[in-house]
C-alpha cells in the first residue's frame, strides 16, 4: 500500500499553512482578513438587533399570559421565532432574501437599497453595521495581533456594537447580552498576561464589575432621590459592570468620563439642532459602549494623557 498517496493533498496542504503563516505574519494581511470576517459578522449582528427585542417583547407577554391565565391565546401560539428560524425576508411582502442578496454591503449596494421583490425600501442602517463590524474588527486585530487577547477583543467589540444599536433602538440592554459579557469578562481574567489593558488581572476585573454596577446604581438611586425620576436603566449599570470586569477597575474613571462627555455632546445636538423632545429619553448604553471600545484600543495612553494635563501625574 502506498501510504503518502499521489502527493497532491501534502502539496495542497503545505500551500494552506503556508497562506495562514503569511497571513498570521503579516498584521497587515492578518488585519485585512480579520476584516472581510468582521462583514460576515456584522451581517448576523444586523439579525441580532432585528430580532432580539422581538423575541424578548415576546418571551415577557408570554409570561405574562402564563401568569395571569395559566396559558397563552391559541393565537400566540406561532411557530418558532429565534436568531436562526424563519428564514430571513423582506418586511414588506414577505419575500425570502437569497443568499446572493445577502452579501454584506455589496448586496445593498447592487440592489440600490431596495428590495428586489417589491422594491421596498432597505435602511441603510444594515450596511452600516456590516461596515461598521468590519472596521472595526480589522482595528481590533490590528492593535492586539494573533492572540486570545485578540479573541476577547472582538468578542467585547462585536457585543458592545450590538448593545448600542440595539439600546439606541428600543431603549433595552438584554440581559442575554450583558450578563454573559460579564461573565465572560471574568473568565478572560484568569488567563490574565498583563501585555494590554485587556485583559485584567482577577482581583482588578472582580473589583472593576462590581465598582462598575455600584458607580451608576448609585448615581441613579441619587438621582431618583432628588428629582423623583429614573434617569438611566438597570442594563447600563450591567453594561459598566461587564466593562469593568473586562477592563479592570482602573478604566472606569475613563470610561464614565468618556461617555459622559459623549452623551453630553449627543444630547445638545440632538435637542439644539434636531429638535429632540426633552420629555423623550436619549439611551446612554451607546455611549458606554462607544467608552469602552476606546478604554479597550487605547485607554492607558488616555488616561496618563488626561493625568499629565490635569497635574495629577
Amino acid at each position: 500500500m502506498d501510504l503518502q498517496g499521489s502527493g497532491h493533498r501534502p502539496n495542497g496542504f503545505n500551500k494552506q499553512l503556508s497562506l495562514a503563516h503569511a497571513i498570521i505574519s503579516n498584521p497587515l494581511l492578518f488585519a485585512g482578513v480579520a476584516g472581510l470576517f468582521g462583514l460576515l459578522v456584522g451581517s448576523f449582528l444586523n439579525v441580532v438587533i432585528h430580532r432580539l427585542p422581538i423575541m424578548l417583547e415576546r418571551e415577557w407577554k408570554r409570561a405574562a399570559w402564563q401568569m395571569l391565565w395559566g396559558s397563552e391565546p391559541a393565537a400566540a401560539q406561532r411557530e418558532p421565532y429565534n436568531l436562526m428560524v424563519p428564514r430571513s425576508a423582506c418586511p414588506a411582502c414577505n419575500a425570502p432574501i437569497t443568499a446572493v442578496q445577502n452579501v454584506p454591503i455589496l448586496s445593498w449596494l447592487f440592489l440600490k437599497g431596495a428590495c428586489a421583490a417589491c422594491g421596498a425600501r432597505i435602511p441603510a442602517r444594515y450596511p452600516l453595521v456590516e461596515a461598521a463590524t468590519g472596521l472595526l474588527t480589522a482595528a481590533v486585530a490590528w492593535r492586539f495581533g494573533v492572540s486570545l487577547e485578540c479573541v476577547g477583543a472582538l468578542l467585547l467589540t462585536w457585543s458592545l456594537l450590538a448593545l448600542a444599536v440595539i439600546d439606541f433602538d428600543t431603549q433595552l440592554l438584554p440581559d442575554i447580552i450583558t450578563l454573559p459579557l460579564l461573565w465572560l469578562g471574568l473568565a478572560f481574567s484568569l488567563v490574565h498576561s498583563g501585555a494590554t489593558v485587556l485583559v485584567a488581572d482577577p482581583p482588578s476585573a472582580v473589583i472593576g464589575a462590581l465598582a462598575g454596577y455600584l458607580s451608576l446604581w448609585s448615581i441613579y438611586q441619587g438621582f431618583r432621590v432628588v428629582t423623583g425620576k429614573e434617569g438611566m436603566g438597570y442594563g447600563d449599570f450591567k453594561l459598566l459592570a461587564a466593562l469593568g470586569a473586562w477592563l479592570g477597575w482602573q478604566m472606569l474613571f475613563l470610561i464614565v468620563l468618556l461617555s459622559a462627555v459623549l452623551g453630553l455632546v449627543a444630547a445638545v445636538f440632538m435637542m439644539v439642532i434636531l429638535r429632540h423632545d426633552r420629555r423623550i429619553p436619549i439611551p446612554f448604553g451607546p455611549y458606554l459602549a462607544l467608552a469602552g471600545f476606546v478604554a479597550m484600543m487605547w485607554g492607558p495612553r488616555l488616561l496618563d494623557t488626561y493625568l499629565s494635563l490635569s497635574g495629577l501625574q
